[in-house]
């Protein structure tokens, strides 16, 4: 019960700030997309940020932790967003 208080009021939050409006949800599509369009970019410290992201989610979702993978998977796409 807690811890769907504890997404609710995230998901809450986010829903007010400006850059959620564009993150996408945390799914497997999704990160496989972002995985490609961050393999696309030219090599630099954003790109290896992101890609250390999304390694971490890909860890994260393999021990079927979703939040923490989720954790990373924002992450990564406000790395890509700046």
């Amino acid at each position: 019960m807690k811890t769907l208080i504890g997404v609710v009021s995230l998901a809450t939050l986010l829903s007010f700030t400006a850059a959620s409006a564009k993150m996408t949800a945390c799914t497997g599509e999704n990160m496989g997309k972002s995985v490609n369009a961050a393999a696309a970019m030219p090599d630099g410290p954003a790109k290896f940020g992101i890609m250390k992201e999304m390694a971490a989610a890909n860890t994260a979702m393999s021990k079927a932790d979703m939040r923490g993978a989720c954790k990373s998977y924002m992450r990564a796409q406000k790395m890509g967003a700046k």
